[in-house]
């Protein structure tokens, strides 16, 4: 996502005007003598020295606005709270807008994967979990707030289904490209693809979701390209580059959502999510990453991580602490019953309560979408 103007006007809630994320948003803001009560998030304010001095900002909030001396000393004694930008960090804790992957990849084509920001907010994160500093704590606390509410605004209104599985998932495999066709008609049927954000099933589904805007053979022409990368390891920066190739060739794909994780050092971001919601926190992801799939969840092939979901997600179902039960598909019979029987005990889990015709269980990932949209019309899935 690129912090423009158009992205946060189209994504503001009801309600939101206080909020202003870019530059041209205060200016229009000001212009309109309106300044006063609002939140500034991250906003290079150091050119607007004399739009300050002369606003009124009584009760205004700016948060890691870089500014002029002058102009802070004056908000301040205007009765704005300056929450300063912090200096040192590889991250902004009080950006207003998701990640786009160049956020995060920028470095990668001239020094590699080590040099990127991600790289050095994992670094840094690695250096400071377990410090005890409550400044650490505090910092990646308000962080994580950030993102939450910018992915509350890019969401408003979205009908959300998250696709989870597995990181180990490689390209070039048949899995792999089963994941990537069903973001694809998730996407070119009306619904927000929403992953974990990471390599593997995640980074096939959103790739899907890239390629839904395009003909059926550009995934295909994507797959073959991204086969020569197969995993992110033993090389991130090679994975890496497979990916932004697709992206040259064919620039300006469909939209999707990632939500990954620096907890989970050894799992990059992807590429292909264009809206990427990277926490400290991996609780306050996995939770909130569930809650937005709002039409519903596609559990793909996965290990103790993607198990994990699937009861994360059923909880909230059974016991409908937000609301309707929400579908949940498993795919893949022969890896839900035998090799991780964990459909057996959500059918369990379900039995006589209203969740029960919101699950099912899927032999192949090409009959999911049907599966979903049958939940979706108030049918019960296949058992």
């Amino acid at each position: 996502m690129q912090p423009s103007s158009e992205h946060a006007s189209a994504t503001r809630r009801p309600g939101d005007d206080r909020e202003i994320e870019t530059l041209v948003e205060f200016d229009e803001v000001c212009g309109r003598g309106a300044l006063a009560g609002s939140r500034v998030q991250a906003v290079d304010l150091t050119e607007r020295t004399s739009a300050l001095l002369a606003a009124d900002v009584t009760g205004a909030v700016f948060l890691g606005c870089p500014m002029d001396e002058e102009a802070a000393a004056k908000v301040r004694a205007s009765g704005a709270l300056v929450f300063p930008p912090v200096p040192g960090l590889p991250f902004n804790p009080y950006r207003g807008l998701l990640y786009s992957p160049d956020d995060l990849f920028a470095g990668l084509a001239d020094g590699g994967y080590e040099a990127t920001p991600d790289a050095h907010a994992y670094e840094w994160f690695q250096r400071t979990k377990a410090d005890g500093d409550v400044l650490s704590s505090m910092l990646r606390a308000i962080h994580d707030d950030s993102i939450s509410d910018a992915l509350d605004e890019l969401l408003d209104g979205a009908r959300v289904v998250g696709v989870m599985g597995g990181h180990a998932m490689k390209r070039g495999t048949d899995a792999y490209a089963g994941a990537a066709r069903l973001g694809r008609s998730l996407a070119r049927a009306g619904f927000t693809v929403a992953t974990g954000g990471g390599p593997g099933a995640m980074e096939a589904a959103n790739l899907g979701a890239y390629a839904a805007v395009f003909d059926d053979a550009m995934l295909d022409e994507a797959l073959e390209l991204l086969s020569g990368a197969p995993s992110f390891t033993p090389s991130v920066t090679e994975w890496a580059r497979a990916a932004y190739a697709v992206r040259e060739l064919r620039p300006s794909g469909g939209m999707s959502v990632g939500i990954p994780t620096w907890f989970y050092g050894h799992e990059p971001p992807n590429a292909f999510a264009s809206h990427l919601g990277k926490y400290f926190a991996n609780a306050t992801r996995e939770d909130g990453l569930l809650a937005r799939s709002n039409a519903g969840v596609v559990f793909l092939p996965g290990a103790a991580g993607t198990v994990q979901e699937v009861f994360d997600n059923a909880t909230p179902n059974y016991y409908e602490s937000r609301g309707e039960p929400t579908p949940m598909v498993l795919v893949d019979r022969a890896h839900w019953t035998d090799h991780l029987p964990v459909w057996p005990l959500l059918r369990s889990l379900a039995r006589e309560r209203p969740m029960e015709s919101r699950i099912a269980l899927v032999d192949t990932v090409e009959e999911a979408p049907d599966a979903l949209a049958a939940l979706l019309a108030g049918h019960a899935g296949p058992a």
